[in-house]
């Protein structure tokens, strides 16, 4: 069962539209979903946030774009892997949330998504502290991080994904 539990607009995406945070323990039965993300925090309640360095980007949760004839599971594993160096099998991930991202107009030239997409949730408890890791050489990312709540909390301010984040703790 899902559940909406905030609807926004974004920065990021330029024109008319609506998220949808959905709480849910299956994927999307229908469109497609487009990226991945994992959630993963440790026995201390620590979450592992990896630093992208991009422009306007930051301390974010590891994940990403599916690659052709991924599924989303992999996906997350992929990604997490890739901006922390952390390696978990894809089946220690559960969905738990997606955004549910609907434009009122058509795609603009350039956009890479159909006008109404996914992205989805996972996450995973790991049942020892959280070990030192880091992004292998070449990635986007130039750190990670296991972070308590109130370091997640102050660096993750205006993230869509910190309402979720919290949720992990509700």
């Amino acid at each position: 069962m899902s559940h909406i539990v905030e609807t926004m607009t974004v920065p990021w995406i330029a024109v008319p539209h609506r998220l949808e945070v959905v709480l849910a323990g299956d994927l999307p039965a229908t469109g497609p979903v487009t990226s991945a993300f994992a959630y993963v925090l440790d026995e201390a309640d620590r979450t592992l946030l990896t630093h992208v360095n991009r422009p306007g980007r930051g301390w974010e949760i590891p994940g990403g774009h599916l690659d052709p004839g991924e599924t989303p599971v992999e996906a997350a594993a992929r990604e997490l892997a890739e901006e922390t160096g952390l390696s978990l099998a894809p089946a220690l991930l559960s969905v738990f949330a997606w955004h549910r991202i609907e434009l009122f107009v058509p795609p603009p030239p350039g956009h890479p998504y159909p006008a109404l997409t996914y992205m989805v949730m996972f996450t995973a408890r790991l049942s020892g502290p959280g070990l030192p890791t880091r992004p292998p050489a070449g990635s986007e990312s130039t750190r990670a991080e296991w972070l308590p709540r109130a370091d997640v909390e102050r660096l993750g301010a205006g993230r869509t994904w910190l309402g979720l984040h919290r949720r992990l703790f509700a």
